[in-house]
């Protein structure tokens, strides 16, 4: 297949501006008259109804969630980019958009990464203008702080609060049009199915979780912002609610999913303690900035953290990495972690831990506090005193949550942190426009693959999904919707809205009448194992062969002895977890097939035979410098279409953090 990525022409700094000058428009008398689905109420679907209801246009926002607040991206804690230069260090678009694309290990496409970094200075002034309470310096002016695998600084920051202020902003743009009309918001609803007429996607089946009813619903246009696919592996720092199943569902119906296995693994994570636990908690990738990562030197080392003297200590970051220290990228932060725990020299009882010190920032900021306010030759006992008052301002929410977690109080002993999954950055394919091999479905955000390639920079995401959301999508959906203003609605008895809502019908039929011994939490946590231990920090052909045949016959498993207790004509969450697993089930083989197919390393996806002398990611661009996008066929069995990536400005070379 030719892919129709629909790249303006010309130079790679113009392309977007060439964009916006030559799209398709549509007047305000028509956008009234259209109507559009938003799946999904985090920052790309949150940012993306309120702009649209803003335009014009007549919106339906549906989320799972009992509030549009309550989606995931209010977890994010550390920051967003942006490409300000407040801090005169250097920064420009270009290297926001160099630093992205090298982050990524090269494997995004370069036009709509540039678009990205384009953009991104007029994210801040949007949240500004609707009061998010982003940090300032002591004379009011916005903070930065510097995130992984950059050089500057340029994120800016909400204490460790950053995504839940960033969604109130959106949610507040979002509420205004719900007061205003334009927008109608079905909390508590579940999209089953995407509705295809004629080749375009035309509307969507949706659950009432409250009641059970399936629901028909019409759009001209449907935008898939339903977030990543995570939880998958079962741990991992996303909500226990994060699921696939918007965007698989659209797979299914044509949709090409991209680069499925490339999935970010965060070094900065509290350890696993036992198999009770349900999810993980993530440590801002903001506290590299102040603290130090190290192991004891000494294998098997029992002592207390605060008993190994300083000589005694392997900063290994630092020690292998020169040039970036504790800020290289998260794969490579993740990797090396692993790296020294294999190998022995793991803390902590589990032995899968290292330790995240700050004595040094309090310290060095204790002595910075005592020369402003004029104490000269001050005791050890001052200085700590007034350094922990500003570790305390800049981190104090998430040291507070690591204590109640831990019952360890990181101020005064170092931290223990191991990775766990936090993101990922394949997701459904899509063209420059943000749509998707299907016309009129979009998907935005964390669903889609297009801008981080194989890894993603720290405080990219709040970055694109408020791009996609706020300055992308109401340009380039317009340039499809002024082609569908002769079309009229589609009553939603068309016989393809029966078929869809009686193919979920069957489906919630056939999950409630299995009627076997285990639960849906049983085969999830089986499947989080394969896939950790298989398709996870480390890969290898052997073991994603294994993996393949074990998930297919756990699968086969799932649907012969799952069992939901209650009834589909109530609220059950057992039955919402039973759809959302059955379709990690099969979305675990496709990230294995992928992971087996991309015989390389790149960024988080890292083939153990595919290395340097010095355990570095070793890619291999003449054979896999494309984007992997799978066609679905039937269950189990896919195509493969590959999108090449050819770069302009940039030329691509091995990734060096020392």
């Amino acid at each position: 297949m030719a892919f129709e990525s629909k790249v303006p022409q010309g130079p790679l700094e113009n392309k977007w501006t060439e964009y916006k000058d030559h799209c398709k428009l549509v007047n305000p008398a028509n956008k009234r008259k259209l109507e559009i689905i938003v799946i999904g109420t985090g920052l790309a679907g949150a940012s993306a109804a309120a702009s649209l209801g803003e335009m014009g246009y007549k919106v339906k926002s549906f989320c799972f969630q009992d509030s549009p607040r309550r989606a995931h991206s209010i977890a994010a804690q550390g920051g967003i980019n942006a490409a300000k230069n407040y801090q005169n260090d250097g920064d420009s678009v270009f290297r926001l958009f160099y630093d992205t694309l090298k982050g990524g290990d090269y494997r995004s496409r370069d036009s709509n990464v540039y678009r990205l970094a384009e953009v991104s200075a007029n994210i801040i002034d949007q949240c500004v203008a609707q009061g998010v309470p982003f940090a300032r310096e002591y004379g009011g002016l916005l903070s930065n702080r510097s995130f992984g695998g950059v050089q500057v600084q340029r994120t800016f920051y909400a204490a460790g609060q950053t995504g839940q202020q960033l969604l109130l902003g959106a949610y507040s743009a979002l509420e205004r049009q719900v007061a205003l009309g334009n927008v109608t918001v079905y909390d508590r609803h579940e999209m089953q199915e995407v509705v295809n007429i004629d080749g375009k996607a035309r509307g969507i089946i949706a659950r009432n979780m409250i009641t059970g009813e399936l629901e028909r619903h019409f759009g001209y246009a449907v935008l898939i912002c339903s977030g990543g696919y995570g939880n998958v592996y079962f741990l991992s720092t996303n909500a226990m609610g994060s699921n696939v199943t918007a965007a698989w569902k659209a797979h299914k119906q044509g949709a090409y999913f991209a680069n499925p296995c490339m999935t970010q693994i965060h070094p900065t994570c509290i350890p696993v303690t036992g198999d009770h636990q349900s999810k993980l908690t993530l440590m801002s990738e903001s506290l590299r900035n102040d603290g130090r990562i190290w192991v004891p030197k000494q294998k098997s080392d029992a002592r207390k953290a605060n008993q190994i003297p300083e000589d005694e200590r392997d900063y290994y970051l630092e020690r292998r990495y020169p040039a970036f220290g504790n800020l290289v990228p998260r794969d490579v932060a993740s990797r090396a972690a692993k790296e020294r725990c294999d190998a022995g020299y793991g803390v902590g009882t589990s032995k899968q831990a290292v330790f995240l010190d700050f004595e040094d920032a309090i310290n060095r900021y204790g002595k910075i506090e005592c020369g402003k306010h004029g104490i000269d030759n001050p005791s050890a006992a001052v200085i700590r005193e007034h350094g922990l008052e500003v570790v305390k301002e800049k981190y104090g929410n998430l040291f507070d949550m690591y204590e109640k977690i831990t019952g360890e109080n990181p101020y005064e002993v170092p931290m223990r942190i191991y990775p766990a999954v936090h993101y990922t950055m394949g997701g459904l394919w899509v063209d420059y426009e943000l749509m998707t091999s299907i016309q009129g479905l979009y998907c935005l955000g964390e669903a889609n693959f297009s801008d981080h390639g194989a890894n993603r920079l720290g405080a990219s995401a709040l970055m694109q999904g408020l791009a996609d959301g706020y300055f992308v999508i109401p340009y380039t959906l317009g340039n499809y919707l002024a082609g569908e203003i002769y079309n009229k609605p589609i009553p939603t008895d068309h016989p393809a809205f029966a078929e869809a809502e009686d193919n979920v019908r069957q489906r919630i039929g056939q999950l409630m009448n299995i009627k076997g011994k285990h639960s849906v939490d049983h085969f999830h946590k089986r499947l989080g194992k394969i896939m950790w231990e298989k398709c996870g920090m480390a890969r290898n052909d052997k073991g994603l062969r294994e993996a393949i045949e074990e998930i297919r016959a756990l699968r086969a498993e799932f649907w012969q002895d799952l069992r939901v207790p209650g009834s589909d004509k109530e609220y059950n969450p057992e039955l919402d977890k039973a759809g959302r697993v059955a379709d990690f089930l099969e979305l675990g083989e496709l990230m294995c097939l992928d992971a087996l197919d991309r015989a390389e390393s790149c960024g988080g996806h890292f083939r153990e035979e595919s290395q340097t002398a010095e355990g570095e990611a070793l890619r291999n661009d003449e054979k896999f410098m494309y984007v992997s996008a799978w066609e679905f066929k039937s269950v189990g069995n896919w195509e493969l279409h590959k999108e090449p990536l050819v770069y302009e400005k940039i030329q691509p070379t091995q990734r060096n953090y020392k």
